[in-house]
């Protein structure tokens, strides 16, 4: 993970985690205007029109400046092509915070997930200075837990017909991950 704090930018192997900007608002409503990712993450509302993406965009850069909350487009390296979103919610009493992603569905399975979100969690505690970062996922969503694991995050458990979603229960699973001093 490279941080360039100048451009707010996070560079792995394949992608770079940027500033949404309002040129992304058409391809953000594409990917998020389908059931099928909407039914997996627990905030993301359906139908989700362009309106939905402005409004979502609007408000990163107050949220960035007031250091509440930091949400980054993933795109490709190579083609500069918007992958998806990992956002960071940032917890200063408690110096820890949520993260969330969602990736456009022709690109799951190749492992962006995975790489941004442990980029994330580098950069929340090296540059943030974070102690912890947890995440949840739908237990219906096991491929959301996957990730989680493989970013190095660790099993802390499950809450029962915790979040009303499609107008049904959904029980809700658990990572969290903690810094390591050095």
């Amino acid at each position: 993970m490279i941080y360039h704090p100048h451009h707010q930018t996070i560079e792995t192997e394949r992608l770079i985690l940027r500033r949404f900007t309002q040129d992304d608002a058409k391809m953000v409503s594409h990917y998020c205007n389908n059931i099928n990712l909407a039914k997996s993450t627990l905030a993301l509302p359906f139908p989700y029109p362009i309106e939905s993406a402005i409004g979502w965009i609007q408000m990163h850069q107050g949220w960035f400046d007031e250091d509440i909350r930091y949400e980054f487009a993933i795109t490709s390296k190579s083609s500069g092509t918007l992958i998806g979103a990992v956002g960071l919610g940032n917890n200063k009493v408690w110096h820890n915070g949520e993260i969330g992603y969602w990736i456009g569905e022709e690109h799951w399975g190749c492992g962006y997930a995975t790489e941004a979100v442990k980029a994330v969690i580098e950069w929340a505690f090296k540059v943030k200075q974070f102690h912890r970062i947890y995440a949840r996922h739908f237990e219906s969503n096991p491929a959301s837990g996957k990730v989680m694991i493989k970013a190095g995050m660790t099993y802390e458990g499950r809450q029962i017909d915790h979040i009303m979603k499609n107008d049904h229960y959904e029980h809700v699973i658990l990572y969290g991950i903690i810094r390591q001093e050095s």
